[in-house]
């Protein structure tokens, strides 16, 4: 085929053209060329021929058959992504509520704000690129839903103090279970609680009954410390008075014992000696008694002196 002349100017200038087989051999090359893309190092390639899943492609250049043969999504599969659930996320560090998400129904019907963050993940990205179109919906909506059953399940008072980790373990497995349920290929990294409080209009009397509930727990922890202080040292003082009234009661018996056994050997004493036993006990009184009391010697005759015996019993020598 001659070339066609063009004038630029004042020049002739002749340009060849091509038939149309070189013009669809050109075409075909750049057709096949554009099979070309690259898979970035947190990412995998699904390819999928004529809409079908047909394999993975790793990280790196890659090639597949051109469109509409074949086509490829790269899914992110080590990126952790996250969704809001009752509350969005703005500039500057501020975010706005989103009620109808936040507001929700304790087991014992009250009302209390709850935010929640969902963290997650890619674990299957071929079923994450087949089995649903919206991702980041479908977790808020899960999220959303599991949420409320969870809540439904504990009272406010778990739900405002001591329950959250609960709250929080429980709703990351209910959320799991839904999502491999339906086959989404992710995988929940964590579920975090921002936020549960009682709702703005009542968060004052809210306050006002935590409050009532602080004070009564305060003087019935200080009840029983009294009560714990008073009953061991009541109950402490009554067992010593038991022992003690136990050890008076064991040395009257065996005293009245010891009398009782002494008076049973004199008794025997006494039937074989009468008179021996009578004036020995009468020596023995006499012996007990005499100690204690200042003797005088009266002589015989009239203008006698008495004579003080010296006291030899007593103690520190003569008295």
């Amino acid at each position: 085929m001659s070339p066609k002349r063009i004038i630029i100017g004042d020049k002739e200038v002749s340009i060849p053209v091509l038939g149309i087989f070189p013009m669809i051999g050109i075409g075909l090359v750049l057709w096949l060329l554009s099979g070309t893309y690259v898979v970035g190092p947190d990412e995998v390639g699904v390819v999928q021929t004529f809409g079908k899943h047909s394999r993975i492609a790793q990280s790196g250049l890659n090639y597949h058959l051109p469109f509409p043969i074949e086509t490829v999504q790269t899914p992110k599969v080590t990126e952790v992504k996250r969704v809001e659930i009752g509350f969005r996320s703005m500039s500057n560090n501020q975010y706005r509520t989103i009620e109808k998400e936040s507001l929700m129904l304790t087991g014992d019907e009250n009302i209390v704000d709850a935010e929640l963050i969902v963290q997650y993940k890619i674990k299957d990205p071929v079923a994450y690129t087949f089995n649903f179109v919206k991702p980041e919906l479908t977790v808020r909506e899960a999220a959303e839903a599991t949420l409320r059953t969870i809540i439904g399940k504990h009272n406010i008072d778990e739900a405002l103090t001591s329950g959250k980790f609960q709250i929080q373990e429980e709703s990351k497995i209910l959320l799991q279970s839904i999502l491999d349920k339906y086959e989404t290929g992710i995988f929940v990294v964590a579920v975090q609680l921002q936020d549960v409080s009682p709702p703005k209009q009542v968060i004052a009397a809210f306050k006002d009954v935590a409050s009532a509930k602080e004070d009564k727990n305060r003087m019935i922890n200080q009840a029983e410390g009294y009560r714990n202080n008073v009953i061991p040292k009541a109950r402490g003082e009554a067992q010593a008075m038991i022992r003690e009234a136990e050890g008076f009661k064991e040395a009257r018996i065996k005293r009245a014992e010891g009398d009782v056994a002494k008076f049973n050997a004199m008794l025997v004493e006494y039937k074989k000696g009468k008179d021996v036993t009578r004036k020995r006990m009468y020596l023995e009184t006499m012996e007990e008694i005499l100690p204690n009391i200042e003797k005088y010697i009266v002589p015989d005759g009239d203008g006698g002196n008495l004579l003080n015996l010296l006291n030899l019993n007593a103690k520190g020598g003569v008295k």
